[in-house]
């Protein structure tokens, strides 16, 4: 109401427009004139928006999604079954009067949502207008078989975009605002903001076709997991347990933490992971599995592959992943920190730190880039040893970075392990779950 009533103030009367028929300028503010309804909208949200927001009793979040109208052009709008569809002026200028007013305080927003999409690029390019326009960065993966996103920038904006992702028909009785796992953040958390269309929203390897989500383990809720680990963990400790817990993630993400008891494969890439299942096949036989990854993405596909191998008892998987877990239980079962895919490496939920500097043996468990340049992996160097020059992810690194030489990720990190490993587990130690 005090933005429509600013906007009617700055109104120029008929009789004072151009004669002979001619619209001319409509409104006047800050001697700039303004023909169209959006130019003036725009300015009084970009110049405007401060003391607009310091009327009192003004509601800050407005009922926007009931605003819609036909012939709508803005990129936030889910007000008719085409995704091309956009929202009314009034969001657009919501959006921009917020911004206008300077929130500081961010989140990163971590989702997924496993769907038929019909037309991926389509999909894309609604995303890709819609953060942009909410000043979003992030990374967001669109397939045949769904999205998979993070995106990080202000509470208000994240806010708007769930509204938004909520709305749109595509994902209407599929996604729910708890399928949205927050950390405190914002668009620094990411260089800039990357969509596009995949074959995979997760990069399996293996075509959807094939493997399909639809063929799923079963779904355990944050509580449910922990009375699993629980139980298993009680198992351990008298000697006997047929269930495995199994980190699905990356080895440089269970490296700085992990559930308790648990299996954590050492591979690189979640590529690996179909293989690694292969390799082990003994490993999973007649066994209870229970899985678990960050956000619960890579268990979806995960678990479907472990099930179509048809070696064990029973696949279950964490719902929402560690992130959920940790909302509900920040001093469960799962110690150290949980590995995030930004700039920030990894977010904190309780003291523990069950990694080492790679120099000194020091406690720590801050990533930060191999200075080696071209090489990619990540180094646990403490400020001690990082200060002391020692800043590559392994000796040769160093090596190599003194003399200037530039051969991508051929160091003793990657050729002493194997692409996948075996696991030399006695059968006893299997029947004992450790």
């Amino acid at each position: 109401q005090a933005f429509s009533l600013f906007v009617q103030g700055k109104e120029v009367p008929a009789a004072a427009r151009c004669p002979g028929g001619a619209e001319g300028a409509r409104w006047r503010c800050c001697r700039q004139a303004f023909e169209e309804l959006p130019g003036i909208h725009r300015h009084v949200a970009l110049h405007h928006g401060a003391e607009l927001g310091r009327q009192p009793g003004r509601d800050p979040w407005p009922r926007w999604t009931s605003w819609c109208k036909p012939g709508c052009h803005w990129p936030f709008c889910s007000c008719s079954p085409s995704l091309t569809c956009s929202a009314s002026n009034t969001l657009f200028l919501f959006v921009h009067l917020y911004h206008a007013m300077g929130s500081k305080v961010g989140e990163v927003l971590l989702y997924y949502c496993y769907c038929e999409v019909k037309d991926p690029e389509i999909l894309c390019a609604w995303q890709k207008a819609l953060c942009q326009h909410l000043h979003l960065t992030g990374k967001i993966r669109i397939a045949s078989e769904g999205i998979n996103g993070t995106v990080g920038g202000s509470k208000i904006a994240t806010s708007l975009y769930i509204e938004a992702m909520l709305s749109q028909p595509l994902f209407k009785n599929i996604l729910c605002q708890e399928d949205f796992k927050s950390s405190a953040g914002g668009a620094h958390c990411f260089p800039d903001l990357r969509v596009g269309v995949f074959k995979e929203i997760v990069p399996m390897g293996i075509d959807p076709k094939i493997v399909s989500y639809k063929e799923t383990g079963i779904h355990l809720s944050p509580q449910e997991f922990h009375r699993e680990v629980e139980q298993y963990l009680s198992q351990v400790s008298q000697g006997q347990s047929d269930t495995i817990l199994l980190d699905c993630r990356n080895f440089y993400e269970s490296k700085i933490g992990q559930f308790q008891g648990c299996l954590a494969p050492d591979i690189r890439k979640f590529s690996y992971f179909p293989s690694y299942v292969d390799e082990n096949l003994e490993l999973f036989k007649d066994k209870r599995v229970l899985m678990y990854c960050t956000g619960g993405i890579r268990c979806e596909r995960g678990s479907a592959y472990l099930r179509s191998k048809a070696v064990c008892r029973e696949v279950y998987q964490l719902k929402g992943g560690i992130h959920k877990y940790l909302e509900e239980f920040p001093d469960g079962f799962y110690r150290g920190k949980l590995f995030v895919f930004d700039d920030r490496y990894a977010i904190c939920s309780n003291e523990d730190i069950i990694s080492a500097c790679r120099y000194c043996g020091a406690l720590w468990d801050q990533y930060k880039l191999c200075s080696s340049q071209h090489c990619r992996q990540l180094v646990l160097t403490c400020p001690g040893c990082y200060s002391k020059g020692l800043t590559a992810c392994c000796p040769v690194c160093q090596e190599k970075e003194l003399k200037g030489e530039t051969l991508k990720e051929e160091c003793e990190c990657t050729r002493r392990r194997p692409r996948v490993p075996i696991e030399r587990i006695s059968q006893r130690r299997l029947d004992t779950g450790k």
